[in-house]
């Protein structure tokens, strides 16, 4: 391949005097043709876009006129062309003659967005066929060609940025900065199209290749803390029921936390079939109830530890009424997460204009997705923790037997535990959390922070541990406590001893074979 030495770019405005219009999406389509028209540009267009301009009134030049050549094979092939690519790639100050002598003449402006792929692969019926027939192949080379020749020509890919165009075509001229900026937009744009596809095409979902595409949903005033610039990005396509994807109610603009915790809290709260509530504080469920009564798990929930709830999330897996609602608005809470909401409690909402009120819609249970995190020069990638574990895959591994009530406590323990930080321990008695012991640095410690967390209320409770016990030390502190019986994974080399000291103090102990460390 030949490459030019020493390239040289036009930085001046230049006269836009041919445009090129082809879009799937044609919101405002004719009012931006009309503005390119009244400047005096010929307009070049293709298809469904065609009949769109001219049934407006917009005189069009067909691309297959220009090319002389038909559309063919359903429309695959229409602007694959020498005269469109050259059109639009040729440097104006260097390849006049191959123009002139291949008869090709200058593409100035581009406006071209793509075939729904995104939307289409989010279709329940949706099939390979269909997602490959979705895949625009001559709009994205158009879109790159322009956005590559950015000295001489300007692409737009955004009915966002139409009033831009016509405004700076009042003057005939496109500057510079403009095209530059719509360039960047459009690589952005055709990058977020391929690695959509990328996604959806690749066999495994730990491939070789690991892309990443989102598209902002807001500007956040800050990150974890005042002086951290932060934004929220969603999935393109992605229609799910979560955070980003809620109906907003009221309430203030959400945080870079308020989402981290709602996130949170939505991930726990889908875990129980029966109703529930769960209260979130710095990304740890500090309180969570079900039962058969919503008003009565709110209640129990927040009052399992009142000082932690106070300033946290809400969240629901029922709908929230206004007896409810009239409870919330008695104490002080950031925000309240539910699939819907009465019209009632939505008016009592109202008296608290700062709370964030947000509907996420009817909700399943979690599904496998990938999780990433950032680390210097990288990511780490892992499969959404989904793992349930019922009481047939319990062990019950000490003399003393837990009782049916024991097993089912100690199993609602385990639920609410995979969702706080480890080394995480967490006792719940009467299907409601009492103490939470969370991120500690040794599991003794978090076993000593959960107890002084429920106090006296832990006697007759179930405490879960995230992780094997490594000393007898934990069982040791339990003493007394009145705990019937502990859950934890198994696995330790002091397995004996740990379960020695539950048979000496007269406690149950559960395995479940499963880890559940939550970083």
């Amino acid at each position: 391949m030949n490459m030019l030495d020493n390239p040289s770019l036009n930085q001046n405005p230049i006269n836009i005097g041919r445009a090129l219009i082809s879009v799937f999406d044609k919101t405002g389509v004719v009012g931006l043709a009309q503005s390119i028209n009244r400047a005096g540009i010929e307009i070049l267009s293709t298809g469904g876009t065609a009949q769109e301009l001219r049934s407006a009134g917009v005189p069009v030049l067909d691309i297959s006129d220009y090319t002389q050549f038909p559309e063919i094979m359903d429309g695959r092939v229409k602007t694959i062309n020498p005269l469109v690519g050259g059109g639009i790639l040729g440097l104006r100050d260097k390849h006049k003659n191959d123009a002139e002598l291949n008869k090709i003449q200058w593409i100035d402006l581009v406006v071209c967005n793509l075939y729904p792929f995104s939307e289409t692969i989010s279709q329940g019926n949706c099939n390979l066929a269909l997602a490959l027939e979705n895949i625009d192949i001559g709009g994205p080379t158009m879109i790159r060609s322009a956005a590559k020749n950015v000295g001489w020509a300007c692409v737009v890919v955004s009915p966002l940025d139409y009033s831009t165009i016509a405004d700076e075509l009042k003057s005939g001229q496109i500057l510079f900065e403009t095209r530059k900026k719509l360039s960047a937009k459009a690589f952005g744009y055709t990058a977020q199209y391929e690695t959509t596809i990328h996604n959806y095409l690749k066999d495994r979902p730990l491939s070789k290749n690991y892309s990443l595409t989102f598209e902002k949903y807001s500007e956040l005033r800050y990150g974890e803390n005042p002086h951290q610039s932060a934004a929220a990005y969603r999935s393109p396509g992605n229609s799910e029921p979560n955070v980003l994807n809620a109906t907003v109610h009221q309430g203030k603009q959400l945080s870079y936390n308020n989402i981290m915790d709602a996130d949170s809290a939505l991930s726990c709260v889908r875990d129980f079939e029966r109703s529930a509530c769960v209260v979130v504080k710095h990304a740890n469920p500090c309180g969570v109830a079900v039962g058969e009564n919503v008003l009565d798990v709110y209640h129990r929930a927040f009052n399992a530890d009142p000082q932690s709830a106070f300033g946290g999330v809400l969240a629901f897996n029922r709908t929230c009424t206004k007896e409810v609602a009239e409870a919330i608005t008695s104490v002080f809470v950031e925000l309240v997460l539910a699939p819907s909401f009465d019209k009632d409690a939505l008016g009592v909402f109202k008296k608290k204009k700062k709370l964030r009120v947000l509907e996420v819609g009817a909700f399943g249970k979690r599904t496998k997705k990938p999780e990433v995190r950032n680390v210097d020069g990288g990511l780490l990638v892992q499969n959404t923790d989904t793992k349930v574990v019922f009481e047939d895959d319990l062990v019950f591994v000490t003399k003393k037997k837990p009782s049916e009530k024991d097993i089912e406590t100690a199993l609602f323990a385990w639920r609410v535990l995979r969702h706080a930080k480890s080394n995480g321990i967490l006792i719940a008695k009467n299907s409601t959390t009492v103490g939470l012991g969370a991120g500690q640095v040794s599991r003794v410690d978090a076993v000593h922070m959960a107890l002084r967390k429920g106090g006296e209320n832990v006697a007759g409770g179930a405490l879960a541990s995230d992780a094997f016990f490594p000393f007898r030390d934990s069982i040791d502190v339990i003493r007394g406590s009145g705990i019937n019986v502990v859950i934890q994974p198994g696995g330790s080399i002091r397995d004996k001893e740990v379960i020695g000291a539950c048979d000496e103090y007269g406690i149950a102990m559960i395995f479940t074979g499963v880890r559940c460390f939550k970083h």
